[in-house]
This record gives C-alpha cells, structure tokens and sequence, in this order.
C-alpha cells in the first residue's frame, strides 16, 4: 500500500498534479470538497460581524476535518491512493484562522481535541498516514495570479489579500519544522505552469516518478507507463 498527499497553498495546482499522478502514474485520486463544499463561500466572503455571529471559520475547519478523516479512511484500504490535501495539513489552517482571531482558541481547542481522536482511530487503520507528501510551493506572487486565473468568485477579492499572504508566509516553515508524517518532495510552482505550459507535464511526471522509485516508495513495474 502506498498513499501520497500533494499540498501546498491555494490556487498553485494541488488538483491539476492529482490528476498528473492519477493519470500518468495510475494512482487512485482522493479529492478535496470545494466546488460542493457549501461552507466555502461563507468563510471567504461573510462580513466581520457575521463571522463572529455564526462562526463560519470553525464550522468550515470542523466540515474540512470530518471530510478528510472520511477520505483517508477510504484511501487506506487500496493499494495506491493520492490525496489532494489531507487531514494532517488542516491543522495548520486552522491555527493560522485562529492566529488571526477568526477561530477563538476554545473552538481550536475543540477542534484540536476531535482531531486527536479522530488520529487514535487512524492508528487502527491498514496505512496510518502518507508515505510521501508532495509539497508545492512558490513565490506570493506567483499564488495570487493563479488564484485570480482560476477564477472562483469567492477566492476573489482585495479584502482577502491579507489572509493569503498569512497562510504563505507561514506555509513552508510549517512544512519543514512541523509536518513530521512522511517525507517531503518540494516542488517550485513558480518553475512550472501548467495551464500556459502543458509541455511542463512531462517535467513533473518525470520528477515524480523518479522521486518514488529512487526512493524505494513505489516498484518502478507497479507505477503506470507513460507514452
């Protein structure tokens, strides 16, 4: 069994490798909830005062983490699964929302208590965590032009510039200093784009699976041939 996670902030790709690795490696995808995810629109475009009223920060961290524990549940129990963020990578969300003071330290503490249980239940399970994450990463830039290219209304908007450049700027200190449930394989998104430039496509499919077999994480005959 091996299950990979590919991370990294908003907008820089974290659907478009799944699909790479689920295409040209033959790995079965696990999706994030956004485009059904009904809390989104909420957390990214209520007012300050209907945050704080209705508690959408925490009830949208809270959907996140039920839907992931429910994912790498299923991705547990198949041979060869690829998740598009996983439940460990949520916990830095929801500390920088409370940072920030959009998540009040006793609903993080909530928050943080039933991630626990939910990772004693993980504990029991056939793969316990990711054998490799897949970290992308890039420059602010480089994020908010794919995040305006993309084009999802409630991902818009200058009010919004201020809570991206703090989930980045903390974003690969995190990584390198926190996240301890597998390796990590960094990938510079300002080095590739691949909605202007497919031909990056080949790149990364090399990358990838040079990664995996020199690092004796996937059979090089278990891995799907590209053309």
């Amino acid at each position: 069994m091996v299950m990979l996670t590919v991370g990294g902030m908003i907008g820089l790709g974290k659907t478009t490798i799944t699909n790479i690795i689920r295409d040209e490696l033959g790995f079965t995808p696990f999706y994030e909830s956004v485009d059904d995810n009904i809390m989104l629109p909420y957390f990214y475009k209520a007012t300050p005062e209907e945050q704080q009223l209705k508690r959408y920060p925490f009830l949208t961290q809270l959907d996140f983490l039920n839907s992931r524990f429910k994912t790498i549940k299923q991705a547990s129990r198949q041979p060869m699964t690829v998740l598009d963020r996983s439940i460990f990578e949520d916990w830095y969300f929801a500390r920088v929302n409370t940072d920030i003071g959009r998540i009040s330290e006793e609903e993080f503490s909530i928050y943080e208590n039933l991630s626990k249980n939910m990772m004693e239940e993980l504990a029991e399970l056939p793969r316990k965590h990711p054998d490799l994450m897949i970290y992308l990463h890039g420059s602010f830039d480089t994020v908010m032009t794919r995040i305006e290219s993309r084009g999802r209304d409630f991902e818009q908007g200058d009010e919004l510039t201020a809570y991206y450049h703090r989930l980045w700027a903390g974003y690969d200190n995190w990584v390198k200093n926190q996240y301890t449930q597998s390796n990590v394989l960094y990938i510079d998104m300002d080095k590739y784009d691949l909605v202007k430039y497919p031909e990056h496509k080949a790149e990364i499919v090399t990358l990838l699976r040079d990664y995996l077999v020199t690092n004796e994480i996937v059979d090089v005959d278990a891995l799907k041939q590209t053309v």
